[in-house]
């Protein structure tokens, strides 16, 4: 089925399968696990380092102490800093909140996909700008707020990462809530009486955190 036919109870659905399967347990399982301490340095008493001798008659050029030529090392240097993050593109206004999410299909046109955790992230923001809502099986209400897995179907809609991204968010989603002793999925979750927006961020915040400490 096509991700852009899915309801949010469908994601539901399919990232509950996919938390259940053994390759993502060995993933939950692992990302927790941090690497033995490296033992302490032995110190050894070491001869003390032998300065250059500076030339008769004068100091030594630093230059004479480089391996490689000057303009060498500055174009290395700057081919190993870190490239610039693309610009993000704002979220349609609150007339694109209400929407159908078939209009903004151009966006996803050459956009490359993002790890689970930067899609959380814009679920996230989708929540906060066009707001949160609990109603049963609706992807967003009349005035455009959406529920948890709706904001996570609206971000792919809008551009920010693959289907497969979707459904990996979707179990970081449940695998916080199992952390958090809850059984069910995350429709139910979400549509608890007294569950409040608040809730709903500090669950995408704490999901996106054990994503991004994974790796993913």
């Amino acid at each position: 089925m096509a991700i852009t036919a899915l309801t949010p109870d469908q994601l539901d659905a399919q990232a509950s399968r996919l938390h259940d399967t053994q390759a993502w347990q060995q993933i939950v399982s692992g990302w927790e696990s941090s690497a033995p301490e490296p033992s302490p340095a032995v110190r050894t008493e070491a001869a003390p380092a032998q300065l250059p001798a500076s030339a008769p008659d004068g100091p030594a050029d630093w230059r004479s102490l480089l391996s490689v030529p000057v303009d060498r090392l500055i174009d290395d240097s700057l081919r190993a800093l870190p490239a610039a993050p693309p610009a993000e593109r704002p979220l349609p206004g609150r007339l694109g909140a209400v929407l159908p999410d078939r209009v903004h299909a151009w966006r996803r046109v050459g956009q490359a996909d993002v790890r689970p955790s930067v899609h959380l992230g814009y679920a996230r923001r989708i929540l906060v700008e066009w707001g949160w809502q609990n109603t049963p099986y609706r992807l967003r209400n009349a005035r455009g707020a959406r529920c948890v897995c709706g904001a996570l179907l609206t971000a792919h809609r809008l551009g920010y990462g693959s289907p497969a991204t979707v459904d990996r968010a979707g179990a970081w989603l449940i695998t916080e809530l199992r952390a958090q002793g809850w059984p069910g999925l995350i429709g139910p979750w979400n549509r608890l009486p007294g569950r409040t927006a608040a809730d709903a961020l500090a669950l995408v915040d704490r999901a996106a955190r054990r994503a991004a400490l994974a790796g993913h």
